[in-house]
């Protein structure tokens, strides 16, 4: 009797053990978010880098938040919860550090790119140099927005180093950044429109006409930094030393970057003086 009373309950244990792993789902961990702010020129080839960085990293979850570099700084600088912040000028970047408001060590510069005359290539402008808009008559003329936009910024030193400003001002449609630039210059609200050579080639329905000179404004460096705002520090770092990897590099090149050094930072950017 005892012998068997010892086996009832010996079978009742694992009846209730058995029960208890097929009642309990099964709970797999979730992939570590990792927020990121970026430039809104940076749509097109983050298409095709963020898959090949889950990939390689399949415990991290990649949130991105496109916008204008200023207006994303200045959210950052408000607290928005963001692990990493590129920006499509490195001067933002340093704005935040100046405050404090970037993990020190992390910025980098890993790409970079050109200021461009852009025009339409259905309606095309009847010029073909930034030396014609001094002589040929052109009704609109699409920028940035200074007050928004990296590139608006960048604009407005170029049209002041090149004495272009106090004539061209009048002609002015503003764009909230270098995509909204684009969208005035296919759509026939601008003849020609000042933007980055990036968003410049993404679009088939724009045409480039000339290159701003090295020197005629702040060099366009596209950076990377952690933000203080972080959560994900290991994700976030995990991600900058992933766009300096040399295949991450190879890919950005095909869409229209230029390699530049990491490490470039205050000390080697120019300055430009009309």
């Amino acid at each position: 009797m005892r012998h068997q009373r010892q086996w009832f309950r010996t079978v009742l244990v694992f009846g209730v053990v058995t029960a208890s792993l097929w009642a309990t789902p099964s709970v797999q961990a979730q992939p570590e978010p990792l927020t990121v702010a970026a430039a809104n020129s940076l749509k097109d080839a983050f298409r095709k880098v963020l898959p090949l960085f889950e990939k390689q990293h399949t415990e991290i979850n990649v949130r991105v938040i496109y916008g204008p570099s200023q207006t994303l700084r200045n959210q950052i600088e408000q607290g928005a919860p963001v692990d990493v912040f590129l920006p499509s000028l490195f001067e933002e970047i340093e704005q935040l550090e100046k405050k404090g408001l970037i993990i020190q060590g992390t910025k980098r510069a890993y790409a970079g790119t050109s200021l461009v005359l852009i025009t339409s290539t259905t309606l095309p402008a009847p010029i073909a140099s930034i030396q014609d808009l001094r002589t040929v008559p052109v009704r609109r003329i699409a920028v940035g927005d200074p007050k928004s936009s990296s590139v608006g910024k960048v604009t407005a030193q170029f049209l002041k180093y090149n004495k272009l400003d106090a004539q061209l001002k009048s002609q002015y449609v503003f764009g909230e950044h270098s995509r909204a630039v684009l969208d005035l210059v296919t759509k026939g609200e601008a003849e020609v429109g000042i933007v980055y050579r990036t968003d410049a080639l993404s679009n088939v329905k724009i045409r480039i006409l000339d290159t701003a000179p090295v020197g005629s404004h702040t060099p366009v460096r596209y950076g990377i930094a952690t933000a203080w705002t972080a959560k994900n520090l290991p994700g976030a770092n995990e991600f900058i030393e992933f766009l300096l990897t040399p295949q991450i590099q190879t890919t950005l090149q095909e869409y229209g970057f230029d390699r530049v050094s990491p490490e470039v930072g205050t000390a080697q950017q120019q300055e430009v003086k009309p």
